[in-house]
Order: C-alpha cells, then sequence, then structure tokens
C-alpha cells in the first residue's frame, strides 16, 4: 500500500488518476491564509449540503492556522463531526471516498482526514414478511450494516459482545460484521468462520448469501446447512446459546453458525407463547414436513406398486378417476408439480397484486380444467396441492423440501415402498454424517442429548432450561440461577 507523498499537488492529482477522473468525484480545493486544502467526495454517496455547512465554510472561516499542526487543529477546533478518522495510505484513503465519506487533503502532510459524511436512504424497520408473530417483537434486520449491529446492540447490552469487521471483495469491499459473545462462544469456531471469511477473494459480494456458500463444509449438499433469520430477536436468542453470527451490508438476512437441523422447527413464536400449544405447533410442523416430503411418492408408489392396500371402495373410485388419462400416473404427478412451480413462479415475478389474484385464480382455473379436460386426475391435484402447501409450515426448508420431495416421488415411482424406505434411510444416513462447525446436524436426536429435548418438540417453560444447547459448542452451560 503506497504512502502519500509530502506534496500536496502529488496527492491530489494522484488521487484524482486512481479514481479514474470519474466524473462524480467532486474535488474542491480551496485555500486559508499560506495553507491549501482539497476536499473528495463522491456525488451522492456522501452528503454535499453537509460538507458545505461543516467543512467547507469552517475552514474558509477560521481565522488562521499559522505554523501548527494542521491536522490537529482541523480535528480539535474546527470540525464538528462526531467520527473523524486519520489515513496516510492511498488505498485506505480510496476505499473510504468509495464508501462515501470525505476526504480532507492538507499541503505538506502525508495524513488526510476522513469524515463519515456518507449519506443512506434506507426503508424503515418493520416486521419481516417470513417471520410475522402474533406476540413479541415485530422489528426485523434492514439493508443498512450499521441499523442492524445497533439493533443487535441493543438487546445484547454486555461487554461481552463483540465485534470483527472485514471488508469482502475487490470491487465492492462489502462491510461484513461477525458477532459473538465472548465467554460463551466457542472460540475456535468463531477463528474459523473469521479465516473463511478472510480467505474469500471475490470480485464483490452482494449478498449474505454469497458469504453462505464460502461457509458451508459440504458443496454439494441439498440441504440446509447455515442458519438464517431477518429478526434481532430471532438472533440474539441464538448468540445467547453459543452461536456465532455474520452480519453483511446491503442484505438483511443474518446468518448463524452452527446450524442444527430442528432450528428450523422452531419459531419465535414458540418463546412468546404458552409451552403446550408451542409443543403442539412442534409437532404439526414435523408432521408437514412428512407430508410435504413423502407424501407425493407415497400415493404413486401405492397407485403403481402397492394397489392392493388401497380399500376396495376408494381403489374403485380411483379407478374411475384415472381411467382414459394419456400420462402415466408417474408423469401425471410430475405434471401436476410442474404446473405449481410454474405457477408460484409467475406469482412471484408478476406486480404484487396481479401476483396473488393470478396464482389464485390460475390454480382454480387451469387445475379444474386440466381435470375436465381429462389431462390429469383430481386425486393428483388434492395430493400436490396439500404437499405445496405443507411446504410453507416450515418456510425456511421450502426449497430444499421441493427438491427431497422430488427425489422421494421418483424412489416412490420405480421402486414403490422399498425405494422410499432405501430413499429414507439414505436421507437419515447423510443426515447422521453431516457435522460442521463441532455440531452435528440431527442433534440432539442423533447423537442423543438429553439436556438439548427440553427445547426439542416438546417445549419447556424458560425457568426449566438451566443450561445453555449442549448440541451446540460453547464455553458456558450455564443459562441461569
Amino acid at each position: 500500500m503506497e504512502k502519500l507523498y509530502n506534496n500536496y499537488k502529488k496527492n491530489v492529482e494522484f488521487i484524482k488518476s486512481y479514481m479514474n477522473n470519474r466524473d462524480d468525484l467532486v474535488v474542491r480545493e480551496i485555500k486559508n491564509g499560506k495553507h491549501s486544502f482539497a476536499i473528495f467526495y463522491i456525488l451522492g454517496l456522501s452528503d454535499a449540503e453537509n460538507i458545505s455547512k461543516l467543512v467547507i465554510a469552517p475552514i474558509i472561516n477560521y481565522k488562521t492556522f499559522g505554523n501548527r499542526n494542521v491536522i490537529n487543529i482541523l480535528q480539535q477546533q474546527v470540525l464538528t463531526f462526531s467520527e473523524i478518522n486519520t489515513e496516510t495510505n492511498f488505498d485506505k484513503i480510496i476505499s473510504e471516498i468509495l464508501k462515501g465519506k470525505a476526504v480532507i487533503v492538507v499541503d505538506n502532510n502525508q495524513t488526510v482526514i476522513t469524515l463519515q459524511s456518507d449519506k443512506h436512504k434506507e426503508r424503515s424497520i418493520a416486521e419481516p414478511p417470513t417471520s410475522a408473530v402474533i406476540k413479541g417483537p415485530r422489528s426485523g434486520f434492514v439493508e443498512n450494516i450499521k441499523t442492524n449491529l445497533a439493533s443487535i446492540k441493543n438487546i445484547l447490552q454486555t461487554k461481552d459482545l463483540k465485534t470483527i469487521s472485514i471488508n469482502v471483495g475487490r470491487r465492492t469491499q462489502t462491510s461484513v460484521a461477525i458477532m459473538y459473545l465472548e465467554g460463551i462462544a466457542d472460540e475456535k469456531v468463531v477463528k474459523e468462520i473469521e479465516d473463511k471469511i478472510r480467505a474469500i477473494d471475490i470480485d464483490g459480494i452482494i449478498d449474505s448469501y454469497y458469504i453462505s456458500q464460502y461457509l458451508e463444509t459440504k458443496k454439494t449438499s441439498i440441504f440446509k446447512q447455515i442458519g438464517t433469520s431477518e429478526k434481532p430477536d430471532i438472533v440474539c436468542a441464538k448468540m445467547l446459546e453459543g452461536r456465532v453470527a455474520i452480519i453483511v451490508d446491503g442484505s438483511p438476512m443474518v446468518l448463524t453458525l452452527p446450524f442444527i437441523f430442528f432450528e428450523d422447527l422452531q419459531s419465535s413464536n414458540d418463546y412468546y407463547s404458552e409451552k403446550n400449544h408451542a409443543s403442539m405447533v412442534r409437532i404439526f410442523r414435523l408432521c408437514s414436513l412428512f407430508v410435504t416430503a413423502l407424501l407425493p411418492g407415497l400415493y404413486i408408489a401405492i397407485e403403481l406398486h402397492h394397489y392392493k392396500t388401497i380399500p376396495l371402495k376408494y381403489l374403485i373410485t380411483l379407478l374411475n378417476t384415472t381411467q382414459g388419462l394419456p400420462l402415466t400416473p408417474l408423469l401425471e404427478l410430475l405434471f401436476v408439480l410442474l404446473l405449481f412451480e410454474i405457477l408460484y413462479e409467475a406469482s412471484l415475478r408478476m406486480p404484487r397484486y396481479l401476483g396473488q389474484a393470478m396464482s389464485i385464480v390460475g390454480a382454480l382455473i387451469l387445475g379444474d380444467t386440466a381435470v375436465k379436460a381429462g389431462i390429469v386426475s383430481p386425486p393428483a391435484v388434492m395430493i400436490v396441492a396439500l404437499s405445496s402447501i405443507s411446504i410453507y409450515v416450515i418456510p425456511d426448508e421450502a426449497t430444499q423440501l421441493s427438491l427431497t420431495r422430488l427425489l422421494f416421488l421418483l424412489a416412490g415411482g420405480l421402486l414403490g415402498f422399498y425405494g422410499l424406505i432405501l430413499a429414507l434411510i439414505f436421507t437419515l444416513f447423510y443426515f447422521c454424517d453431516m457435522d460442521a462447525y463441532g455440531a452435528s446436524y440431527l442433534t440432539p436426536l442423533s447423537p442423543v442429548v438429553k439436556n438439548d429435548l427440553q427445547d426439542y418438540l416438546v417445549k419447556k417453560d424458560i425457568v426449566d432450561m438451566k443450561t445453555r444447547p449442549q448440541s451446540i459448542p460453547n464455553k458456558n452451560s450455564k443459562r441461569q440461577k
């Protein structure tokens, strides 16, 4: 990294050339007595009005700098910004300008002043659409990392809250913050995450999803390996259990590690409602998971290979509804699945209100028309519809469940019950083999951790949870006296 020259004109020209003389780079040169100053900032990123009032005007109106240290005078007597720093190398100066900060170059100095003058238009804090609650906090993360860090610090008001800041991306220089609670989080896990993020060498980071791909331990796995949340209360609760949070500038989605599968069976609503109701809802979620993944495969396995297990009355009804269809049962179900996926994708990309209407009307009209036209049968539409509705009971697993459903459907269609059982055994073995950042994927069931069963399917009251989860590596297991 090249240091600044002791020549004012050289410094100014070097910064201009380094910035490729871009059109939006503002260079305001002023004089006060025998001293020359150059203020650099980018139009649109920096607050030009504040720079004019709080930087240019005070420097011009200051009586005399004399032969004293100009940098110190600017910091202590002239500038009224709350955040004032100094830099001595060109790379850091260019990086600060590109972030929206103002830079003041002073003659006969190898040090410049950087000012927090950036302006960000951000959306207001609101309840995330994917994490709505009936009771409890409704605030969510936004796309500004400073606001997100403040939301977490506002909840965890302790000196043990530590933040590691890293800039990632050669061209974007995206701010990434690793947050954890010292004395609770395992330092080995923190170090492993930090090393992986620092090792990222890419042009740019646009969203936290970019970072998550570098943190995954099984690159070819279709299953979720990293926790995500849009709510500060959820992230803070996970950090109190020993997890590490990764916040990325420009993304409202915060990553948490280590991650175990049963995290997604839990909801923030569970902790703001009565324990028996929360336990019942969690069991329903688990049932919905099996309905989503196994129901289409089970239906096609029975229809193609094990039709003798169907009661006679229903078998006659089924034969009547499927008679004369041009597609085989397996192709029929694949066609209906494809139809639902197309409707889902179309509803996402259409204008908001039109998309809602199209998804409802499209499903009703297309489904009804396809049945009446003799292309698909009513049971196939009902099975896929039930599976598609159940998939969003656990929205964080929607992507993985849609792929798993397809695999189980093919296994059931080709080999019947045997295929389903083999696929289920393979999936369970695969889950049991997954282990990342010191946490097994299926804990507290495999391996069995009795202590953590208190917050598994049957949830206990918070007053009864005396210790932190042992499934997650942490240094202090005691949660309360």
